[in-house]
Formats: C-alpha cells, structure tokens, sequence
C-alpha cells in the first residue's frame, strides 16, 4: 500500500510525550482558574473520571492498533467497521479541530511574545512559528518528534517543579513563613462542591475538552519504528501521567488558594511559584506557555497533515495530497494545514480593522472544536466491538484487549453523550456545540453528495 512509504521513525519517547504535548497545553496553564471556578476543588473529581473513560478509550484504540497499526487509523477503523461516511467524518472532525486549535495557539504566541516585546504587532511572530514549524514537519517525522519531546519535557518539568514547591508549602510552610498551609482549602469557602451537582457537569465539560488529543498516539502509529511495543508502553503510560499532571497540579491549586479568590491572583501558576519567593515566575510561566502554544500547533499540523494523507489514500481527496518528500512526509497535506493556520491567523489579525466584536466570533469557533475533537473518541468505540468480531483468530492470544468489552464501550459512550447534554443545557457552551453540529451535518451532507456525483460519472 502507498501509506507504508511513510517513515517509521517515532520511538516510545516520541509517542508518548506526543500525546502528552497534544494534551497538557495552555488550557491547563491558563485555564485551571476558571474550570475551578465552576465547581471548586471537585474539579480534582472531574479530571479523574473523565481519565478514566479516556484510557477506556485508549485501550480500546490501543487493540486495533496492536494489529492494525495504520496511518489515519481510528478514520480508517470507522470507515471499515461502522460506515465510509464516518471515517470521512472522523478525518474532517480531526482537520477542523486541530486547524482551530492551531490557529488559537499562533494567536496566543503573539501575545505572549508582548510580555517581552510590547510594541511588537502580534502577527509578526505568529507568521514566524507558522514557518518554522512547517519547516520542521516537513524536515523529517524524527525531526518533528524532536521537537514535540522537547517542547513537552520544558511542560512536564515545569508542572513537576510546580508540585514539589507547592507541596513544600502546604505541608512546611515554604514561603509561608515556615507555617504549612495544610490542605483545608479543599471543603472551606462553601465546601467541596461549591456549583453542585449542575456546576460539577459544567465543569466536566471543559475538563474532557482538555483531554483532546490524547488520540494522538493513533496518529503516529504508522510512523513508529516497533509499532506493537510502542503503542502498548505509550497507552499504559501516557494516561498516568496525565492524571497526574493534571490532578496533582489542581490539587496544590485548590489546597495553596481558596477556590474563589483563583479569578482575582491571575495565573495560579505563576502565584504558586511567586509565593515562595521565585521572582522571575511570571516570565518563567510565559516562557512555558509560550512552548505549549508551540507544541499544540506543532502536534495540530502532524495530526491534521495525516488526515489529509488518510483521506487521499482511501480516495477521498485528490492524489497529489500522496506526494512524500525524500523524507518520508507528506508534503502538500503538511503544507495545506500550514497555511490554513496562517490564512486564520492573518484574518484574526485584520476582522477586528473591519467587523466590530469579531474576536468573539473566532471565540465560539475556537470551543466549537470540543463536539468534533469528541468524534473519534466515539468512533473508537464504537470500532472496536466490531473490530473484535472481524478478527476472533488474532483476538484469541491478543496480548492488550480492551477491558470488559464491549460493556465498557457502551458504559464510555454514555459518558460522552451525557457531557454533550449538559453542554447543551450550558448557556454559555450551547452555541460552542450547535457550530459543532452545523459542520458535522455539512460535513456528511458533503460526502453524500460527492459520492452521488462519482457514482453517476461511473
């Protein structure tokens, strides 16, 4: 097949801190302030019960993998075990999300880079970062796991760092004049679950957007040098890491700062390492965010690059998208993501000069990712049952099957649908969903219709 012209040159490194950098992004830096908000320290909870339904997830994604470790996999997955237009779907879902979500982080970098360089008009260095990754991502696979490994260790070292101080203060008082703050934060100022049971859902909401793109690891699976090993390790591992990164650092959040004075200290980051006595940690924090920015873009161009890729090579895009460098990339898809990321940013930066209140319309479009990014979380699901009826033989002695399937599937799918529920009974997330919505129905209405015309042209 064309697809196994790709360069199978990811380690276990690469693939897990690839995940990691396509998960623990910004919206963990910059916005643990305001999921605690809406439902105070069980947020903790929230990070925890949605991991869990995501490693689900990822082991059910990690068994087909096992096997079938393709390019574009969970599209190709949904096109073979539910319905070609899922997979179609499920590719688009990807592009959009990850298109979205790298235009917000090139905008982000310019804003970030006004810390230092006030003066400096924002596009300037978000045309810079889309250059020099495009660049990087068409160098080599190697080159672009490189640079996400690093861009994810500056993030992982920073929340680690984080802890240990944070938990030098709360248990010895560190920058507290050696009195330990304890942890009784966590139920005072109206207790544990300050939004109730309402607010706790609300909140889940934006805590499982924060998990996309953990699906990553299927991404990279066609270009892993011992795919079968490193697809086990990246799962088991990667998803720990994750709930500690996540939960470990809210934990000193909530346990340091009273959940409701969070909105009035800016970035908890920045005050947990401030408080005990680290001057520099608001350049630091904006160094580290800067990096995630980075790495969020940089992961967005490889997924939604592989996509176009898995689309051309199933047929349903034209074939020039096959074209691989000397290298083994994709090179038009890689290129196409690129500039779709930077036709985005230039019109962020000029709808302002001409339509009144329009970054509040690339807002909504920004969080309307969140229904899309969800789609191959369902469509892995939903595979996997039929998967496993396709291939009894190799499921016989299959070393990494998906737990107490398919009642897990089922138990995961209604998960996902009640957090879509309450998103919609969210005033403040129901349109976020409806643009959601509105692309997938143009998406499959799209598909149909082309499908018509080659069948008529036959």
């Amino acid at each position: 097949m064309e697809e196994e012209k790709l360069t199978r040159s990811l380690s276990a490194r690469h693939i897990q801190m690839i995940a990691l950098g396509g998960t623990i992004g910004v919206g963990l830096f910059m916005g643990a302030s305001s999921t605690i908000r809406w439902t105070g320290p069980s947020v903790m909870i929230a990070y925890a019960i949605a991991g869990f339904f995501l490693y689900l997830i990822m082991r059910a994604l990690g068994e087909m993998l096992y096997i079938d470790p393709s390019t574009g996999s969970f599209a190709n997955y949904a096109s073979e075990y539910i319905h070609p237009v899922a997979g179609y779907l499920t590719a688009w879902s990807n592009i959009f999300q990850f298109v979205v979500v790298g235009i917000s982080e090139v905008i982000a970098v310019g804003e970030y880079m006004n810390y230092w360089w006030p003066n400096l008009p924002t596009v300037i260095p978000g045309i810079l970062v889309v250059l020099f990754l495009m660049l990087a991502n068409l160098i080599s696979v190697k080159a672009f796991g490189e640079l996400e490994f690093w861009f994810s260790i500056i993030k992982v070292v920073t929340i680690i760092l984080m802890i240990i101080a944070g938990l030098g203060v709360i248990l010895f008082g560190f920058g507290n004049h050696g009195v330990a703050v304890g942890v009784s934060n966590l139920w005072k100022n109206g207790g544990f679950f300050t939004g109730g049971i309402k607010g706790f859902f609300f909140a889940l909401s934006i805590v499982v957007a924060s998990y996309q793109g953990i699906e990553l690891i299927g991404m990279t699976a066609g270009e892993a040098a011992e795919p079968k090993k490193t697809i086990i390790e990246a799962v088991q591992s990667t998803l720990g890491r994750i709930l500690i990164f996540y939960i470990g650092a809210i934990f000193i959040i909530v346990s340091i700062y009273p959940w409701n004075q969070l909105s009035e200290i800016g970035s908890p980051f920045v005050q947990t390492f401030s408080k005990i006595g680290i001057t520099f940690a608001a350049g630091l924090i904006n160094f580290v965010v800067l990096t995630a920015a980075l790495s969020g873009c940089n992961s967005g161009i490889f997924s939604a690059s592989r996509m176009i890729y898995a689309l051309a090579v199933n047929g349903k895009m034209s074939k020039k998208f096959l074209k691989l460098t000397s290298h083994g990339v994709p090179f038009y898809p890689v290129v196409a993501i690129s500039g779709g990321i930077f036709i985005g940013l230039i019109l962020n930066y000029l709808l302002p000069m001409v339509v009144h209140h329009s970054e509040n319309l690339f807002v909504f479009v920004y969080s309307s990712s969140i229904l899309p990014g969800m789609v191959p979380w369902i469509v892995i699901l939903i595979s996997e049952i039929k998967f496993r009826k396709s291939h009894p033989e190799e499921m016989a002695d299959h070393p990494f099957k998906m737990p107490f399937s398919p009642y897990t599937n089922y138990l995961s799918l209604l998960f996902l649908a009640i957090v879509l529920v309450f998103m919609f009974i969210n005033p403040e997330t129901r349109i976020s969903l409806l643009i959601g919505l509105v692309f997938l129905a143009y998406m499959a209405i799209h598909y149909f219709i082309r499908e018509r015309r080659l069948a008529n042209r036959a």
